[in-house]
């Protein structure tokens, strides 16, 4: 192979490397941002189940269920 072939081979392995590198950035951002999106979620779902259980409790109390 002649040295000019060799260098775009080796620029076109350069450059495919660095797209691999930066699809896989990309994944690990993707990945950390829907884990975030969950707990998020998660922790909004915990917080109404909460004031849910709160006003249940209230409404019991109201009206004399929980005596």
């Amino acid at each position: 192979m002649s040295s000019n072939s060799q260098n775009i081979s080796f620029q076109a392995g350069q450059a495919k490397g660095q797209t691999q590198e930066k699809a896989s950035t990309m994944m690990d951002k993707a990945s950390n941002a829907a884990q975030s999106a969950k707990e998020s979620l998660q922790e909004t779902g915990q917080q109404i189940k909460e004031k849910a259980q709160g006003a249940t409790e209230s409404v019991k109390n109201a009206t004399g269920i929980n005596k």
